[in-house]
């Protein structure tokens, strides 16, 4: 998992460098300058005199010396313990302090660390009291130099205040860089063309350091200024898959980038001194990205999850890197929930819910005693309220869940000790029981949790992690019953996490941790409000003058943790798992028959076709093409055999064209005004007509006369659907009306007798409607960019979404009715999700859309050119651009099975065209 898959590019990097030296062996904020070979002289001028032979590593608030021999400690002497800095030997009574000339370079001091004997990690050993080191560097004369930087060093580490240090040593930080540059001799190419470079720090957890970036026309460099892990990293923008600007320290500081599309651990994290240096670099990157990847947004990810195209694992990971979260930082590492709450029974069963934890509760309000307590001393507290005092997610939390995998990094935040024995991670079930129970504790759980490795819950590392209270000693994570190993418990915890129940209610949490009820009186209704400095923009630290404390509140913020920013402020929709798929897949005509005995096997065969023409769209070739009309087509219906082919035009003709003879059989006339849309009723022996003489014509193909008119609005009738009996016209006076339409007994022989059932109004023209394949909602598009969904059980508005910026052309329900597509005269193509009336997609053309037919993920449409055009909704990208008419396509037909497409144009022809397989 991400953090593992870290440690182990730290420790390929060591093996580069050949060291036990780390940075995390500095202190949290401390920096590494330089390091020179030397000699650790023991007892020097004694008979007893030996050398230890090794680096001394000079850092911003300690001197470290890094023996050769692993039996040998690691010594780290910290600066503000020195009581003297010079060169052996020389007479310092008048001088506490003094700059050496020659020789050999003394530290006296009060305390010191020994580290990493014999390369055993371990809590660090102190030993206090008064003593002298001597270290013999192999170049006598940088010793001068070296004295004055440990002098410099040692004066900013014993200023009063902690503010003041820090500008100190970012000065001296400064200064250095300012006096290098990139090594332009490390390009991979001497053709590179240089774009930009600047000062910057790289990040990995716990620890960053400085150096220089830059970037040419084909790599992105990183140098640091120690020359390690390495002399530079580089990176291939064509490998480039994805970059995020990342807050630091809160801060618009960060950048992220990543050679994979998937993984959570990035292949850089860089932390840039100034805003304008972050966002030039990210500009030059993603301008050279847009050529080569395309953009991913929370909404595109959500879509391809909701249709089961991504995993809740994968949803889980993209949202955490869209929300700022790193494994690169541990104030924003990834948050995963708690998914079970079952950690007693011998078996885990996945069919009960009771096996689960309320995904729309917060950790801190699953125990609903502890709840009131909590609520009693928020509804007490002076304003800024805020219901619990520590976070879900912190660094300590994450390294209290990794301290076997990464020991080094829990010796790094707590000062060179482990934590107390029995508050370590012992055993799943107890931390469970603590989280539900503790005052205090309402951490949720990390990716690690639903990954492949399972080194973090075994101690193969043999960690002296201390003894409890009962005896025993800390080791291995103890399991729960139903777990018969670590792999089992990891197998199983996945298979939770991609369970109905889960996916049923996944969003829930997502919600609280990304969503609507993160902040505001979401957060408040949900009990689920932290302390504001958690929140993005809960503190302006570039408002605050005084140094000191402006250290103390980012130092605060950053061990307690950050509340990730937040991506929806809408409710997120639900995903779509199987036994919501059956539902209004197939057409009415198909689930009409559905009952049928025999008919399934028809089903089965009618989804594969759909299946194969969807997967070879972009294959679609012209087969035929017919100029029948005098103006553009606007309607086409297909007899259920296919051999009627039924066309409306403004022309003010429906014309009836016979597949097989290609000829033209008919022209039939109603008015001196356009006809809008056409459509045939079940049984194919009557054709309904929309016209913008304001009427429906009802024509009798048997008996080849006007069979009925519908007077039903005050302006022109601009498309129509019928389904069971019901016909639902839309018009320009802002209205569209549901009408109940009593067939005929013998076609041709009676009219029509309908009743009003219901008035669905609007503020302004309406455009466009279609149904769901149940009928039980309807959407509409107007000329000023509204889509509006309808339940029509009720009669009433579920959602009014203003997302095009002049008419909507088409709009369409997919096939399962949880998404509406629309596409407008301003070239988008928008998805919307049914449920919450949240625009969940937006994809832009340079050309309106006139219309489309859909599969739920991939799009064929019509557009103003005359071309077709096949979009893939879920790579947010245009497949396929093919040539058709000489003018805008303006109405498209596709036939149940989706292996006939017809299309009609300005340029007053029907095209019939031809899938290849």
């Amino acid at each position: 998992m991400a953090f593992i898959r870290k440690k182990q590019q730290e420790q390929q990097l060591q093996l580069y460098s050949k060291e036990r030296f780390s940075l995390l062996l500095l202190n949290l904020e401390e920096y590494y300058f330089e390091q020179h070979r030397a000699n650790h002289i023991l007892h020097k001028g004694s008979h007893h005199e030996r050398k230890i032979r090794g680096s001394l590593k000079i850092c911003s608030k300690s001197a470290i010396f890094e023996p050769d021999a692993i039996s040998q400690p690691i010594i780290k002497i910290p600066l503000r313990d020195c009581i003297k800095i010079g060169k052996h030997g020389e007479n310092g009574a008048n001088r506490h302090f003094t700059k050496a000339k020659s020789g050999s370079i003394s530290l006296i001091f009060s305390q010191v660390y020994f580290i990493k004997e014999h390369n055993v990690v371990a809590p660090y050993k102190i030993e206090r009291g008064k003593m002298e080191y001597v270290f013999e560097l192999d170049v006598p004369g940088k010793v001068e130099d070296v004295v004055e930087t440990l002098l410099q060093l040692h004066r900013a580490s014993c200023l009063d205040k902690l503010g003041d240090q820090t500008a100190m040593i970012t000065a001296i930080l400064q200064s250095r860089l300012a006096r290098t540059s990139f090594d332009k001799n490390r390009f991979q190419n001497i053709s590179e063309k240089l774009h930009m470079e600047c000062k910057a720090e790289m990040v990995t957890p716990l620890v960053t350091n400085p150096g220089h970036v830059c970037i040419t026309d084909t790599n992105l460099y990183f140098q640091p200024l120690n020359g390690y892990p390495k002399p530079v990293v580089q990176i291939t923008l064509q490998d480039v898959r994805r970059i995020y600007k990342r807050r630091h320290g809160l801060l618009p500081l960060g950048l992220e980038v990543f050679c994979t599309e998937d993984d959570l651990c990035s292949d850089i994290y860089l932390k840039f001194y100034e805003p304008q240096d972050r966002d030039d670099l990210y500009f030059y990157i993603a301008t050279y990205l847009e050529h080569h990847v395309a953009e991913h947004t929370a909404e595109s990810y959500m879509l391809q999850w909701q249709r089961g195209h991504l995993s809740n694992y994968q949803y889980l990971l993209h949202l955490n890197n869209l929300a700022d979260r790193s494994c690169n930082d541990l104030s924003q590492y990834p948050v995963f929930p708690w998914i079970i709450h079952d950690y007693s029974s011998s078996e885990l069963d996945l069919s009960n819910p009771g096996t689960f934890r309320d995904l729309s509760k917060p950790v801190g309000a699953l125990n609903k005693e502890r709840l009131e307590r909590l609520l009693t001393r928020y509804q007490e507290m002076p304003e800024p309220k805020f219901m619990y005092g520590s976070h879900y997610s912190s660094p300590g939390y994450v390294l209290f869940y990794l301290v076997r995998i990464a020991p080094e990094y829990m010796l790094c935040l707590q000062n060179g000790r482990f934590d107390n024995a029995d508050r370590m991670f012992n055993s799943i079930a107890e931390t469970w029981k603590n989280c539900l129970d503790g005052a205090t504790d309402f951490k949720e759980l990390i990716p690690e949790f639903y990954g492949d490795d399972v080194s973090f819950l075994v101690n193969s590392l043999k960690l002296d992690l201390g003894k409890r209270q009962g005896g025993q000693m800390v080791d291995d994570v103890e399991l729960p019953p139903w777990a018969s190993s670590p792999e089992d418990f990891l197998q199983k915890s996945k298979d939770a996490l991609e369970s109905n129940y889960v996916s049923e209610h996944l969003h829930e949490w997502i919600d609280l941790i990304f969503g609507y009820k993160q902040k505001g009186s979401g957060a408040v209704g949900a009990h689920n409000v932290f302390h504001p400095l958690t929140y993005e923009g809960g503190v302006d630290l570039n408002s605050i003058q005084d140094p000191d404390e402006k250290v103390a509140m980012l130092t605060q913020i950053l061990e307690f943790g950050q509340t990730p920013k937040q991506l929806f402020v809408t409710p997120h929709p639900r995903r779509i798992t199987p036994k919501f798929k059956s539902l209004s897949q197939t057409s009415s005509y198909n689930a009409s028959m559905a009952d049928s005995p025999g008919e399934e096997s028809f089903e089965d065969l009618t989804e594969e076709s759909k299946t194969l023409a969807w997967n070879n769209i972009t294959k679609l070739q012209l087969h035929e093409h017919y100029k029948i009309h005098k103006e553009a087509v606007t309607g086409i219906t297909v007899s259920r055999n296919g051999s009627s082919v039924f066309t409306t035009s403004q022309d003010s003709t429906l014309k009836m064209f016979s597949k097989e003879s290609k000829m033209l059989q008919r022209s039939i006339s109603f008015s001196n005004m356009a006809l809008s849309s056409c459509l045939l009723l079940p049984g194919d022996a009557t054709v309904i007509t929309s016209s913008w003489d304001n009427n429906v014509y009802f024509y009798s193909i048997a008996f080849g006369r006007r069979q009925d008119t519908l007077m039903g609005h005050d302006d022109a009738v601009s498309k129509i659907c019928w389904h069971d009996n019901r016909l639902y016209s839309a018009s320009w006076d802002s209205t569209v009306k549901v009408w109940s339409g009593v067939p005929a007994e013998m076609p041709g022989t009676k009219r029509h007798h309908f009743d009003l059932l219901a008035e669905l109004e609007h503020d302004v023209s309406v455009d466009t409607i279609s149904l769901n394949p149940a009928s039980t909602l309807l959407v509409s598009g107007t000329k000023e960019g509204t889509v509006n969904i309808w339940d029509l059980t009720t009669a009433t508005l579920m959602h009014q979404i203003p997302c095009h910026s002049g008419i909507v052309c088409d709009t369409a329900f997919s096939p399962d009715s949880r998404h509406v597509l629309s596409t407008g005269a301003d070239g988008c193509l928008n998805v919307i999700d049914v449920q919450t009336g949240m625009l969940i997609s937006s994809m832009t053309s340079d050309e309106p859309q006139r219309c489309f037919v859909w599969d739920g993920n991939s799009v064929l449409s019509g557009s103003q050119s005359g071309e077709l055009l096949v979009w893939d909704l879920l790579g947010a990208k245009i497949s396929e651009r093919i040539q058709g008419h000489t003018g805008a396509v303006t109405c498209i037909w596709m036939n149940e099975q989706c292996s006939s497409i017809i299309t009609g144009g300005e340029d007053r022809q029907i095209i019939f065209w031809k899938l290849q397989y």
